[in-house]
């Protein structure tokens, strides 16, 4: 998809594929000769790593003016700092200021993110914990469920908006759901299904059949937030061009 994305809008990427037992070193090495490489405006590193690859040395190698995933240490720390602006954001929860992957889906559908009650569930790196803190730099009032979380339905069921991002397939019933509440369904589960050719189907962390009765807006699975994480991956690789040419 996102080979595909970047032809259809003129950006010229590369692939560099290494054999799953690569060397930590020589994998770091790999991205230090992309760092340094004029032609190059955005890395991106497709996790997950093997298990015998440290992923925190490996992104934090990445040039913080070229990492589009916005995965880097000090892009995140700096995410998590009130007045301080990162260079990238991450991609799922990527934003324009207050708006992301995420964000930007909410304000496209003339949803207003300030003083409501939004939920996270789950808190992984790459969605989780990014997009609590953007919906808090939003002037959300946000809460994160995770799995130590006890009585998660409760705490779901006050939320006016709902990032559902914790990778257990239609945990999220109808019934959990506030009448009108706007849910971003993250979740990219496969489940049985005998009547695909590929024996199964893919759905996501909220029940959409019993929760599109009940919501004000709901993005379905698949089709909804991962085509707009890769447009925010090609606004961010615009982006670090834009700035490298006019420096």
């Amino acid at each position: 998809m996102k080979r595909k994305a970047c032809a259809e809008v003129g950006i010229k990427s590369v692939d560099i594929d290494l054999p799953e037992n690569v060397s930590l070193d020589d994998l770091i090495a790999k991205v230090h000769e992309l760092n340094v490489n004029p032609d190059v405006h955005g890395i991106l590193v497709q996790l997950p790593l093997p298990r015998h690859i440290n992923e925190e040395k490996v992104l934090s190698e990445i040039s913080i003016e070229k990492d589009v995933d916005g995965f880097h240490p000090l892009n995140i720390g700096k995410l998590a700092m009130k007045g301080r602006e990162p260079l990238f954001l991450p991609c799922t929860p990527k934003a324009r200021h207050s708006s992301n992957g995420c964000l930007e889906l909410l304000s496209r559908s003339g949803i207003s993110i300030a003083g409501k009650k939004a939920v996270v569930v789950g808190r992984s790196n790459i969605v989780g914990l990014p997009v609590s803190l953007l919906l808090l730099k939003a002037n959300a009032t946000v809460t994160i469920v995770h799995s130590n979380t006890p009585d998660p339905e409760t705490i779901i069921r006050e939320a006016d908006i709902i990032i559902a991002a914790a990778g257990q397939a239609m945990m999220i019933k109808g019934s959990w759901i506030k009448p009108g509440a706007a849910i971003i369904d993250v979740g990219t589960n496969a489940v049985d299904d005998c009547s695909k050719k590929s024996g199964y189907r893919l759905v996501g962390d909220v029940d959409f059949q019993e929760a599109c009765k009940v919501a004000g807006w709901i993005t379905p699975v698949p089709g909804g937030v991962g085509p707009m994480t890769v447009a925010m991956l090609l606004k961010n690789t615009l982006d670090g061009a834009k700035r490298v040419l006019t420096e």
